[in-house]
């Protein structure tokens, strides 16, 4: 059991201006004593523009990765987590998604509304594969909507975070770098086969969206020295899925419900003497507030108030 308690809250805030509008109707009383009895600690600067996400930012470092924008290697860290050895090979995470295509403008919607089953998803794996492995990339199942690719093309491939793209146009994060076209023509050539399937002409006989492109992210080698997340550091995903859909009344109500139990439970660790880590992450920044059970720390939360909403503002 860990000696220490570190909390982070993804999606903790957007300068979405609903978003903005929500926080000033939200009242989150945990959060409120936390940052009282807390001191102020490590920060994460970002833009609303960067490939990587703070949260995913303040989980490389925990795990021993460097931070480098759009170069974070999840897929080989995943690769180590499920048993497979990484080597020091590159890695990338492949998810297939649907692109929806408007007048004007190409957009991703989240993959799992896909509601892509395992079959469905290795019988699409198995059609696009030889079009990975001629340009010398090696790809296996992981999930429905997760495939894990193996190759040079991802060493210093930097690609935006599949959260990044998810409800937005597409075309301000396709990859625009150098070493970049290979990559775009293998999407292309992937999106006319997808066209054809008769995995995606079943599915759209029953209602469903067809997968129509990849999404390539997670990219690069495992430095020696990545770690699994330490054993006291617990992730509140809650408010993520209405943050991405823009759904910001049930954002506001994702965000009691985290007040009230994860916030809760860390404001028991700091009474009973426990280390604990705060850390909010929005779409720019991350900040983190640390402290210890005692007195002194509890003295904090007897002066003033509106510290969340100036934290949640500030990210």
């Amino acid at each position: 059991m860990s000696d220490s308690a570190h909390l982070l809250i993804p999606f903790a805030s957007s300068p979405a201006p609903e978003c903005q509008e929500a926080l000033r109707a939200l009242a989150l009383p945990r959060l409120e004593r936390l940052l009282a009895r807390l001191a102020p600690g490590a920060a994460d600067s970002g833009t609303a523009t960067s490939l990587s996400l703070p949260h995913e930012r303040v989980l490389a470092r925990a795990c021993g990765l460097a931070p480098a924008d759009g170069r974070i290697p999840w897929a080989a860290w995943q690769a180590r987590q499920a048993g497979l050895d990484p080597g020091s090979d590159a890695w990338a995470q492949i998810t297939p998604c649907h692109w929806r295509v408007g007048s004007d403008h190409v957009a991703m919607d989240d993959p799992a509304a896909l509601q892509l089953h395992e079959d469905e998803s290795r019988a699409l794996l198995a059609a696009v594969r030889p079009f990975f492995e001629e340009d010398g990339i090696s790809i296996d199942y992981s999930a429905p909507t997760l495939w894990l690719a193996r190759g040079e093309t991802f060493r210093e491939f930097p690609a935006a975070s599949l959260d990044r793209v998810i409800g937005r146009t597409v075309d301000a994060w396709l990859p625009r770098v150098t070493g970049a076209g290979p990559v775009r023509r293998l999407q292309q050539e992937v999106q006319m086969l997808l066209y054809t399937s008769d995995v995606n002409d079943e599915r759209q006989r029953r209602g469903l969206l067809p997968v129509n492109s990849f999404w390539v992210s997670g990219t690069g080698a495992l430095p020696r020295g990545a770690t699994p997340l330490p054993p006291g550091l617990h992730v509140a995903h809650a408010l993520r899925e209405p943050a991405l859909a823009g759904d910001w009344p049930a954002w506001a109500a994702a965000w009691r419900e985290v007040d009230a139990r994860d916030g809760e439970a860390l404001l028991q660790s700091l009474a009973a003497g426990q280390a604990v880590t705060l850390t909010l992450a929005g779409e720019r920044h991350a900040q983190s507030w640390a402290g210890a059970g005692g007195w002194s720390r509890r003295l904090g939360s007897l002066f003033g108030g509106g510290r969340a909403a100036a934290a949640l503002e500030a990210l």
